[in-house]
């Protein structure tokens, strides 16, 4: 079993948050995979964007504003 990190952009509302979370390798069928506590991570950050709580969300990741430009 092989762990690496990967950088995962979740967005909600006008806010995307840059997260980092392992994935596990292995030689099942399901590689590569989140951990229960890397996918509930990724959920959190989704709610808290969702809520505007951006310190809550920024506590697991750099969060950014977008904006449209054109």
């Amino acid at each position: 079993m092989k762990k690496t990190t990967k950088t995962k952009h979740i967005h909600a509302g006008g806010y995307v948050a840059r997260v980092e979370v392992e994935l596990v390798e292995d030689e099942t069928g399901w590689s590569p995979y989140l951990e229960v506590e890397e996918a509930q991570k990724l959920d959190k950050v989704r709610k808290a964007l969702e809520e505007g709580d951006l310190k809550d969300a920024a506590q697991y990741g750099e969060i950014y504003e977008m904006r449209k430009v054109s």
